[in-house]
């Protein structure tokens, strides 16, 4: 395990593969941590160089106190990559982390080789779906939501097929810190990239679960369209999260997209 101070709070991370690798930067949903990108790091490792981090208010990050936007969250990110001496790298975001991609696009265009956005949105949810979650787990904290969520997480065959998998997930999930969930989902209503959607200029695949709950797919469709040039790839068989239940296609997908666009950025493609 490895932390490090990043603007107001200590950050748990990993940095793991060859050194001189093209690097991917993952960025997690809402309620997870660096954890749910176990198998397609696994799958990515020998050609890339991998960074995984907890965002703050989850995993084994701190949660900081005060208030904040997805601009805080993006911040975090910059300054882990500088820590590391990353200056230029693939982001790969899920969910949440695919707006904190995007605000760390419109913060930083020149540090982007390419962009992955995965089960996201420029914007999403509205205020009466926000307030409506966030007085839930005031009254009762995640676990009062945990189940509704994970049906939107995962497909009814997944929920059926493997329980023990569930379990874990419900775990993770349950114990993110009330104080940091609250936290990420105020910035999430909060949160509208729609205006800035236009202006990415890098390399863009958006990819959806076939059968995600949280973002279906014309949302997703909807985002990748205000991106010029953006690729666009529905996963059969997955949910919210096809990182958890197809990662073999969504490491395929990921990699390929970061190949082409390091072979465009060295003239060779």
């Amino acid at each position: 395990m490895s932390f490090a101070r990043v603007n107001s709070g200590v950050v748990h991370f990993s940095d793991e593969g060859p050194r001189h690798a093209p690097v991917l930067a993952f960025v997690n949903a809402l309620g997870s941590d660096f954890r749910i990108w176990d198998e397609v790091a696994r799958l990515v490792s020998r050609q890339f160089r991998l960074i995984r981090y907890d965002k703050r208010g989850h995993g084994l990050s701190e949660t900081v106190p005060d208030r904040y936007d997805i601009a805080d969250y993006a911040r975090d990110l910059s300054a882990l990559l500088d820590r590391l001496g990353v200056t230029r790298a693939t982001i790969i975001g899920v969910s949440m982390g695919g707006l904190i991609a995007q605000e760390l696009y419109r913060q930083r265009p020149n540090i982007f080789a390419a962009l992955v956005l995965s089960d996201t949105a420029a914007k999403i949810g509205n205020d009466e779906s926000w307030d409506a979650r966030i007085a839930q787990v005031e009254r009762g904290g995640v676990e009062a939501i945990a189940d509704p969520i994970l049906e939107r997480w995962f497909t009814a065959d997944f929920r059926a097929r493997r329980s023990e998998d569930l379990a874990g997930w419900r775990a993770m999930l349950t114990r993110t810190p009330t104080q940091g969930y609250l936290a990420a989902c105020r910035a999430l209503k909060r949160a509208d990239l729609r205006p800035y959607a236009g202006a990415i200029e890098v390399p863009t695949l958006c990819i959806v679960g076939e059968e995600d709950g949280s973002t279906p797919v014309p949302l997703v469709r909807e985002t990748a369209a205000l991106i010029k040039g953006c690729e666009f790839e529905v996963i059969k068989g997955a949910g919210h999260l096809p990182n958890l239940e197809q990662p073999d296609t969504h490491a395929r997908l990921i990699a390929r997209h970061a190949e082409r666009a390091s072979e465009e950025g060295s003239g060779t493609g």
